[in-house]
C-alpha cells in the first residue's frame, strides 16, 4: 500500500502530461510569446507543489508561490541568483539541489537523498529540508528534469517539490499498525514470528523466551465488561515492557497471551526477568482491576536448538503454572468476582464483608473445622455472584418487582452455580451457591429442598445474608434496626430458616450487642 502511494505521486508528475496539459489549455489566440508566458506562469503559480527552474548556468528563472510558502523567500528576491543560493532557504547553507544534478551530474550528492532514482533523464528522490517553513523543516518528494531547446540541447532544469509530511505520517502509521497491537502498543504476532526467525539464524545466543498468559481474562470481560478487560491488557503490557530491556521484544501473540524474546539471555536471567514481570503485575493489581499472570520460560543455548521448540517448552511451563495458580486460594478469581459484585453495587457498602463476618461467627460457634470455615468464608464472598446476570434495572428498581422481575431475580442462584463450576477455585462452593435461597420448610428456590437436605453452610449464609439485608438500606425500603431484624429472624425460624441456627445466631448477636 505504501508503494502504491509513492507510485501515484510519481505518476502525477509526468512531464509529458504537463506538456500535453499546456497544449490543451492554451488556445491559439494566446500562443504569442508574451501571453503564453503569462498563462504558463499563472498555471505554475496555481500548482500546490513547489516548482523551481534554473537556466544552464544554474541561475533561478522560476520560483512559484508554493516555493515561497515553503521558504519564506519571494520570487523577486531570488530570481537571477545562482551559486546554489536557492538552496539556503531549504537547508540553511549552499548545496546542490536536484536541478544541479541534472545540469552537472549526480556525483556524491545523490547520497544526500533517500530513494534517489534516475529514470532516463528524470531524477526523483525524497529528503528533508531543515530550514524550510521557518525552521520547522520539510519532508519532501521531488522530481527534476532537464529543459531542452528545439534541438534537444539542455538549456536548464526544472524541479518540482512536494510536501509529503502527511504521506509520511500515513506511511509510518501503516508501518506501525502492521507490526504493533493497536490496543496495548506492543508488537504483534507477525513481528514476533519474524523476530523469532531472525534470531534463529543470528549470533544472539543464548536466547530466552518468556510466555505470559493473562489469568481470567474471559471472566473479567464477561463480568466487568470489555472496557475493563482492555484496561487489564494495557496494564499488563505496560508492566511487562517496564520489566525488560529496550532491546528485548515484547509482543501480544494472542487474545490473552504475551511473549518476550530476550537475546543474549541465559536461563537464570530469564527466570529473574519472569519474577520481575510478576512483581510488576502485582504492583498494578487492585480490587477494582484484578490482574493475574501465569508465566513460563525456556532458553536455547546455541543454534542447534530450534526456537520453535523453545516456544513449546515455555508454553508447557506456563500451562503448569496456570494450573497451580488456579488451585491456589490466592488466585485472582475471587478478586475478579468481588470486583464484579462491586460494579453491581452489592459490595459498595460492605455487604460481602458483613455476611462473611456473621457467617464465620456462627460457623465458629457451631464448632466447624478449619477446612469447613474456609469453605464457608468463600461461600459468603461469592454467594450472590449470580446477580451479575440480573439486569441493573431489576436489581435497583425502587418500587415493588413485577412477577416477571421476581422470576429474573430468582435465577441468580442457578447463574451463580454455573459461574462457580467454570472455575476450579469456586467449584467446591457451586452446589452451596445453588442452595443459599432454599427454605427450611421446602418453599424456597430453585430446587425446593427442605430441612437438613439443605447444606449446613448454605443455611448459615442464608441467615447472615438475610440479617445484613434487613439492617441495610435498600432502594425500596429503609434499614430495620438490629432488634427489629432479630425479631424477623425469630418469626422465620422453622419456616424460612433452620430454627437451631437462628437460636444460636440470636444468642451470638445479642451477646455481641451487649458487649
Amino acid at each position: 500500500m505504501i508503494q502504491n502511494l509513492r507510485s501515484n505521486f510519481e505518476r502525477n508528475f509526468s512531464m509529458e502530461r504537463l506538456k500535453n496539459l499546456l497544449r490543451v489549455l492554451v488556445p491559439p489566440s494566446l500562443r504569442s510569446t508574451g501571453r503564453r508566458v503569462k498563462l504558463l506562469k499563472a498555471i505554475i503559480d496555481s500548482i500546490p507543489d513547489g516548482v523551481i527552474a534554473v537556466d544552464g548556468q544554474g541561475r533561478v528563472i522560476l520560483w512559484n508561490k508554493a516555493v515561497s510558502q515553503m521558504t519564506g523567500v519571494m520570487e523577486k528576491e531570488i530570481l537571477g541568483k545562482g551559486d546554489h543560493a536557492y538552496a539556503v532557504p531549504f537547508y540553511g547553507k549552499k548545496r546542490p539541489l536536484l536541478v544541479d544534478l541534472i545540469l552537472k551530474g549526480e556525483g556524491e550528492w545523490s547520497r544526500e537523498y533517500e530513494r534517489f532514482q534516475r529514470r532516463g533523464d528524470v531524477l526523483t528522490a525524497e529528503g528533508f529540508a531543515p530550514a524550510a517553513y521557518g525552521g520547522k523543516g520539510l519532508k519532501f518528494w521531488t522530481l527534476a528534469a532537464p529543459i531542452k531547446d528545439e534541438k534537444g540541447r539542455v538549456i536548464g532544469a526544472v524541479q518540482c517539490i512536494r510536501d509529503i509530511a502527511e504521506r509520511k505520517r500515513m506511511e509510518e502509521e501503516l508501518r506501525w499498525r502492521s507490526f504493533h497491537d493497536p490496543l496495548t502498543g506492543v508488537y504483534n504476532r507477525t513481528y514476533f514470528e519474524e523476530e523469532l526467525r531472525r534470531l534463529g539464524v543470528s549470533r544472539s545466543y543464548p536466547v530466552s523466551l518468556i510466555l505470559c498468559d493473562v489469568d481470567n481474562l474471559k471472566m473479567i470481560n464477561d463480568f466487568l465488561g470489555h472496557d475493563q478487560g482492555d484496561e487489564v491488557l494495557k496494564r499488563i503490557a505496560k508492566a511487562i515492557s517496564n520489566s525488560v530491556r529496550a532491546s528485548d521484544v515484547v509482543a501480544r501473540v494472542g487474545g490473552d497471551e504475551f511473549a518476550v524474546l530476550l537475546p543474549w539471555t541465559d536461563s537464570r536471567t530469564a527466570e529473574q526477568v519472569a519474577e520481575r514481570i510478576l512483581k510488576a503485575v502485582e504492583r498494578e493489581r487492585s480490587p477494582e482491576l484484578p490482574l493475574g499472570l501465569s508465566v513460563g520460560y525456556a532458553t536455547a543455548s546455541d543454534p542447534s536448538r530450534p526456537l520453535e521448540d523453545l516456544y513449546r517448552e515455555a508454553d508447557d511451563m506456563m500451562y503448569r503454572d496456570k494450573l497451580v495458580r488456579g488451585l491456589s486460594p490466592r488466585s485472582s478469581v475471587v478478586h475478579v468476582l468481588k470486583a464484579a459484585l462491586r460494579e453491581k453495587d452489592f459490595a459498595a457498602e460492605g455487604h460481602i464483608e458483613r455476611v462473611k463476618e456473621f457467617s464465620l461467627l456462627l460457623g465458629e460457634a457451631l464448632g466447624l473445622s478449619r477446612p469447613e470455615l474456609e469453605l464457608l468464608e468463600l461461600l459468603a464472598e461469592v454467594h450472590d455472584i449470580g446477580k451479575i446476570g440480573v439486569p441493573d434495572k431489576v436489581l435497583f428498581k425502587p418500587g415493588r418487582l413485577t412477577p416477571e422481575e421476581r422470576e429474573e431475580v430468582k435465577k441468580h442462584p442457578e447463574i451463580g452455580y454455573r459461574i462457580a463450576l467454570s472455575s476450579p477455585e469456586l467449584a467446591p462452593v457451586a452446589e452451596l451457591i445453588f442452595q443459599h435461597h432454599e427454605r427450611w420448610d421446602g418453599r424456597g428456590y430453585p430446587q425446593g429442598l427442605k430441612g437438613e437436605r439443605i447444606n449446613l453452610l448454605s443455611r448459615i449464609v442464608a441467615i447472615a445474608d438475610a440479617f445484613d439485608a434487613m439492617t441495610s438500606d435498600r432502594p425500596y425500603r429503609r434499614a430495620l434496626s438490629r432488634e427489629e431484624a432479630l425479631e424477623e429472624l425469630k418469626r422465620g425460624a422453622g419456616t424460612q430458616f433452620d430454627p437451631k441456627l437462628v437460636e444460636v445466631f440470636l444468642w451470638l448477636i445479642g451477646e455481641k450487642g451487649d458487649a
